[in-house]
């Protein structure tokens, strides 16, 4: 009967909609089977059918239902899509998975104005980071409408300023600049308003310097400076050679809002030092200013110089001055500006033809190539010079009513023999013909990852294993694929590639050359042989660096090893994953080697961050593995760097056959028991009431099931009620209840729960998200103690056998605590028993050095807040112990540190034990960073409590992807505390002095 009245109802609906369909206008749209979903729409229907969707890019996706809104951008692997533009509000968004083929136009790391901007996408409504989602993306375009043509109306560059973010409009004006920075160039434009920067790819190609340019697009910001963000096909030369305007001379006091993005010139400037980021301090008659030229080599401190001109650029709040090219800088504007060559001096080939100039209109040049200085005696310039052997010629350039320019001096060298990419490479990070000429450098083409680069290997290598073989070439629109044998001319540069935002600062360079020739030969070439990583080469397996590269040693420093195989062919063997995929990357270790954690990874340790993990990067997000998972078969790719490791480049189209490892979601050993206290910790990766059901089912699922129902469970990282919504909302009452509810319905207890809200955005975290420490108890088995909730700005103390505030935070207005979480000290009940929690989340480690930097050792700037915070909680507890020696204290949470750190020294004290040295080395981790298992999760006892503590790390998350069940990035951590009535009176013997058989220890 079920079954007749459905298929009446059915045939109803088709009837009624026929009939519909014809009392309707036919340009009225009744059914959206042909257009594109909303992303409400979407979301409502994530159930892995492929469809159409359309929306705006208001976000970059950072993890599990977290969100980022404003540049800087961490990668181009995805984009978050909202029906509006503005929208804030994470639960109405999707995660769109963006693969390597839309990453360049598309993705926010490359495109930051892409924010604001519809797009149109066909892809698989699947989960993905954790919401709903769009995974395997075949196809995107910006729909119609999303971006202003240089066609509609022109706003002064003073009237786009003031635009709100995300706004759409097009502005006219002279170019003064054009710098490449992050794979995208940067175009300084100025009308007679004000100055601003356009940003798009392949502006370059478009557009020079002096052009009258029209360019359309979306506003935009970096670091505060307001910025066009556009594309190549939304700017438009309307006028070539339409002639630079004249700079304004300023103050370094005029270095402000108000010429932010023009052509100015600073006059009498004192250069001072320069910083790793190549900034020079600088002072003029006004003050003090910082001058960032494209070439450090152009400046010299100490120097005082007559003028320095250039555009002012805005980041990092601060004002900086940047020449465009070395004529912006004169040391005496009463000289002649120097003579420069093309090509600079190094390595050429015989008949090679150098062309001298200098920039001040109307000078003549004298040259002179016998090694005398030249004079108006010497031979006079008027064609280019011809090297037909080594050449030495110094040249100077004159003009009436000024000084003499000083004299430059360019050196060539006849390349007799050829120069091997062996030769460049050198026993050392940093090539000895780096900013050299080298000419027809012979290579067989290995890997072209993009359209301007490609990878090539040396067919002739030498017998030393110390210099690698292969090389990055740069050369836009090379045309070239691998097995095509070439001789490259160009410059020797180390560039460094891919990373984040203080590269410069931190990241090793990769030796390239910068091409201005190519010669292809004909025919294909077979490919260099693979060096076997682990067979052919054995990694160092404990080192880094010990000498902070004073020694160029392969066989010993894990730094050095990669280096000299920096560009080459590599492979591994029967690789072992040692981490789950993360950003397209897998990390794994030569099928050889061992494993040493029950997931199969491989653990951090005082003096060993394994360097024999190798990165390859695969380029594919939706790959899924876990650590423990292994390939059987060989996986070949090309050495490079980027993000601060070393990696392999490689195709997942030629992955061997994957197999499965054994590493399952593990339940904890440790058995409930009457008298004894069990409490978990537990970071829960910005969980809010906004989060998807499949992740807070995930929660509780293994606070029920894999934690066996902890009485107290001390939290971390739990955000307000609205999540990552910056709308001043503190509370997280609702986020609360949503977990406890759905621990209750999955047949665990009843929780209750306990906090101290933050004040708005003064905890860190994610912006808006309001992330803090918490408490979940079962009420059937602990009670909080009575007591008045403290405030966000009341330090807790302890008098007379309790907390002067329950729950209470930790002299939150100290400033160790700027801008990190403050401790939660909470007193409870269990059968007599007062129990003080103290439930923390220390500092991060955001801004830490990467172990395989330029920085040897790594400066680890965020440890000295981490040590001033456990100083802090160590006396908090040592006051309780001062008033009652036998006191019970548990220290818990994410502590951002190793067991071995100093953070741990400090914090322990003579007051407390880590419950972590107890657990078993291959059991010894909560969190697995860049394929280091490591511990950042730890739970800290009374010492007299250590004796009858057990501990255990439930690993349910670390080693595993969200396709597993992962519903955080943290293990929790279980710790089972005995209170029986032995153990009782044990210690009130103790207490007084008096032995007894009962208490002897086994």
């Amino acid at each position: 009967m079920a079954k007749k009245s459905g298929k009446w109802f059915i045939q109803f609906s088709i009837i009624f909609a026929l009939v519909f369909s014809l009392a309707v206008p036919a340009d009225m749209n009744i059914s959206k089977a042909a257009d594109a979903l909303t992303v409400a729409e979407a979301i409502a229907g994530n159930n892995g059918q492929t469809a159409d969707v359309e929306g705006f890019i208001v976000a970059h996706t950072t993890g599990a239902r977290s969100v980022k809104f404003e540049q800087p951008f961490g990668n181009d692997f995805n984009v978050a899509l909202a029906d509006s533009s503005t929208e804030k509000d994470v639960s109405k968004m999707i995660s769109v998975q963006l693969p390597s083929n839309l990453r360049a136009e598309f993705g926010l790391q490359s495109n930051p104005g892409n924010i604001g901007k519809k797009v149109k996408l066909t892809g698989q409504l699947l989960a993905y980071n954790g919401m709903p989602g769009v995974k395997n993306t075949s196809s995107m375009v910006f729909s119609e409408g999303s971006s202003e043509p240089p066609s509609a109306d022109i706003r002064t560059i003073a009237e786009a300023r003031v635009l709100p973010k995300g706004t759409s409009t097009a502005v006219s004006g002279i170019v003064t600049a054009v710098f490449s920075a992050g794979g995208k160039n940067n175009v300084f434009l100025q009308d007679s308003t004000g100055g601003i920067v356009v940003r798009g790819t392949g502006l370059d190609a478009k557009v020079k310097t002096g052009d009258k340019v029209k360019a359309a697009g979306t506003m935009n910001d970096y670091f505060g400076m307001a910025q066009l963000d556009t594309l190549a096909s939304d700017v438009e030369a309307v006028q070539e050679n339409a002639g630079v305007p004249a700079a304004q001379t300023v103050t370094s006091k005029g270095l402000n809002e108000e010429t932010e993005g023009e052509l100015v010139t600073v006059r009498n400037v004192t250069v001072g030092s320069k910083d790793n980021n190549g900034n020079f301090t600088a002072q003029d008659s006004e003050g003090p200013l910082t001058v960032k030229p494209q070439d450090s080599a152009w400046l010299e401190s100490g120097k005082q110089y007559d003028s320095i001109t250039g555009v002012i650029d805005y980041n990092f709040n601060e004002y900086k001055l940047v020449p465009r090219n070395v004529s912006d800088i004169t040391e005496d504007s009463q000289a002649v500006k120097t003579v420069t060559a093309d090509p600079d001096s190094g390595l050429v080939k015989a008949g090679t033809e150098v062309k001298l100039s200098s920039d001040t209109a109307g000078a003549e040049i004298y040259y002179t190539t016998d090694g005398s200085d030249p004079s108006k005696n010497s031979n006079k310039y008027t064609e280019p010079v011809k090297i037909e052997k080594d050449t030495v010629i110094k040249a100077a350039a004159v003009k009436d009513g000024m000084k003499d320019s000083a004299i430059s001096v360019f050196e060539y060298t006849i390349q007799k023999e050829a120069v091997r990419i062996h030769d460049i490479q050198g026993e050392t990070h940093t090539s000895p013909y780096e900013g050299k000429n080298v000419g027809d450098v012979e290579g067989i083409v290995t890997y072209a990852p993009d359209s301007s680069n490609f990878y090539m290997q040396d067919p002739k290598p030498d017998q030393n294993e110390k210099t690698a073989e292969g090389i990055l070439v740069y050369k836009k629109g090379h045309g070239l694929k691998p097995g095509d044998k070439v001789k490259v001319s160009g410059q020797v540069k180390e560039w460094v590639l891919e990373g984040y935002s203080d590269k410069l600062s931190t990241d090793l360079p990769v030796t390239e050359i910068n091409a201005s020739s190519i010669a292809k030969e004909a025919g294909q070439s077979p490919l260099p042989d693979a060096i076997v990583i682990g067979k052919d080469r054995i990694p160092p397996n404990t080192i880094i660096d010990n000498d902070q590269f004073s020694l160029f040693d392969p066989m010993e420093d894990g730094i050095d090893f990669y280096e000299s195989l920096e560009g080459m062919r590599v492979a591994v063997e029967n690789p072992k994953i040692v981490a789950p995929q993360n950003y397209g990357e897998l990390v794994v270790i030569p099928g050889s080697f061992d494993t040493n954690t029950v997931s199969g990874g491989v653990r951090a340790m005082e003096n060993d961050f394994n360097p024999e993990r190798l990165h390859i990067d695969i380029n594919d997000e939706s790959f899924i593995a876990k650590a423990g998972d292994s390939f059987k078969g060989t996986i070949n790719g090309v050495m490079s760097y980027g993000f601060g490791n070393y990696k392999m480049l490689s195709s997942k189209n030629e992955l061997p056959e994957f197999v499965p490892g054994a590493t399952e979601r593990e339940v904890t050993s440790i058995k409930a028991k009457k008298d004894e206290l069990t409490i978990a910790s537990y970071n829960v990766e910005n969980f809010s009431a906004k989060d998807s059901e499949e992740k807070t089912g995930n929660l509780a699922k293994a606070i029920v099931q894999n934690l066996k129902q902890p009485d107290i469970i001390g939290l971390t990282e739990m955000q307000d009620n609205d999540g990552p919504a910056d709308t001043g909302t503190t509370a997280a009452d609702e986020s609360y209840k949503k977990l406890i509810a759905e621990i209750k319905a999955q047949g665990g207890p009843e929780y209750s729960y306990t906090d101290i809200a933050p004040e708005d955005k003064k905890d860190g975290g994610q912006p808006g998200g309001n992330i803090r420490v918490g408490f979940l108890y079962n009420k059937d088995r602990v009670k909080l103690a009575p007591g008045t909730k403290g405030t966000a700005t009341e330090a807790v103390g302890y008098e007379k056998g309790k907390l002067t505030a329950n729950p209470g935070r930790i002299d939150p207005e100290n400033p160790a605590f700027e801008s990190s979480r403050k401790p939660l000290a909470a007193q409870f009940k269990f059968q007599g028993e007062n129990v003080i929690v103290v439930a923390n989340h220390f500092n991060s480690k955001g801004g830490d050095q990467p172990l395989f930097g330029k920085n040897q050792p790594p400066v680890l700037k965020s440890e000295e807040q981490r040590h001033k915070i456990a100083e802090i909680v160590n006396s908090f507890v040592k006051d309780i112990h001062k008033k009652d020696k036998n006191a019970s204290v548990f220290v818990l949470g994410d502590f951002n540190d190793f067991e071995f750190s100093k953070t741990f020294d400090i914090l322990k004290g003579n007051e407390l034990k880590n419950m972590v040295d107890k657990i078993p080395s291959k059991e010894r981790y909560s969190y697995i960073y860049q394929g280091n298992s490591q511990v950042l999760d730890h739970i800290l006892v009374s010492k007299h409590l250590a004796a009858t503590t057990k501990a255990d790390i439930v690993h349910i998350n670390s080693a595993f992807m969200e396709e597993h069940g992962r519903a955080s990035d943290h293990d929790p951590l279980l710790i089972q505390t005995d209170f029986s009535s032995k153990n009782r009176i044990c210690r009130i013997l103790d207490e007084i002095g008096l032995p007894s058989d009962l208490c002897a220890k086994n």
